[in-house]
């Protein structure tokens, strides 16, 4: 007797009303490792499997943007072990899905002070995203040794050097200008961020873009975030109502 094919667990959500962008703050692994009492980096390598069902589905469900927040420029004070440890995972992760990426037409950008990382760690990078620069149908954006605050400081240091050399005029300097300056220029502002692990903080990430985006706290942790918890968030985010500053009349009722 021939199996029954899976059932699809985005079967019931309306593409209309999935976001074009979503921004996932991975919290919990380190959480997820210590109830089990297993070393750190375990949670680490389970929250990867994670990361590759979720640019999974994102590709399944046509959603184009997807932002990964890996390692903060914080994540800096964790025990060196650990962080090379996080790296190496990473270039294990790089070599193992580029095929995959390229065969599903997924571009790669990472955005950060990439000038902080390990060589090998850039060599990798720099490969994957150049094999994937051409790819369309989903952007996955990682972001690695990032700050917020310090994405809009390195905006500023730039917007000022050009007007100082007076390619730009200050009096012409407005929102767009600074977010042509920003890591994610040419991207779409995030419509959803997801928090995983029950955290009430953003986190110095993406502060510019996430002005108006909404936001899904869990209380699950990050390597046990699945499809079905991603259900429930693209679930949630349907019933909003996105005004920006509008009235709920202005917009015609319930409306992205």
């Amino acid at each position: 007797m021939a199996r029954s094919r899976a059932k699809d667990p985005f079967a019931d959500l309306d593409p209309q009303r999935l976001p074009q962008h979503i921004a996932v703050i991975m919290d919990g692994n380190g959480r997820w490792a210590k109830k089990r009492r297993l070393p750190r980096i375990k949670g680490h390598a389970k929250g990867i499997e994670a990361v590759r069902a979720m640019v999974r589905a994102c590709r399944k469900l046509g959603i184009p943007y997807l932002t990964l927040y890996a390692f903060s420029t914080e994540n800096w004070n964790r025990p060196p072990e650990e962080v090379e440890a996080l790296f190496g995972l990473l270039i294990v992760f790089l070599r193992k899905e580029l095929p995959a990426l390229i065969k599903n037409d997924i571009r790669l950008r990472v955005i950060g002070r990439l000038d902080r990382l390990p060589p090998a760690t850039r060599v990798e990078i720099a490969m994957a995203v150049e094999r994937t620069s051409r790819n369309r149908k989903l952007t996955l954006t990682v972001a690695l040794s990032y700050s917020g605050r310090d994405e809009i400081a390195q905006a500023a240091r730039q917007i000022a050097a050009e007007a100082a050399a007076e390619q730009l005029d200050p009096e012409q300097i407005d929102e767009r200008t600074v977010a042509e300056h920003l890591f994610t220029t040419g991207m779409p502002d995030p419509d959803l961020l997801i928090r995983t692990s029950g955290e009430m903080r953003v986190s110095n990430f993406l502060l510019w873009q996430i002005a108006y985006t909404e936001i899904y706290v869990t209380d699950v942790l990050w390597p046990d975030f699945d499809a079905k918890e991603l259900h429930r968030a693209l679930a949630d985010y349907a019933k909003r109502e996105r005004r920006f500053g509008h009235t709920s009349e202005q917009i015609g009722g319930k409306g992205r």
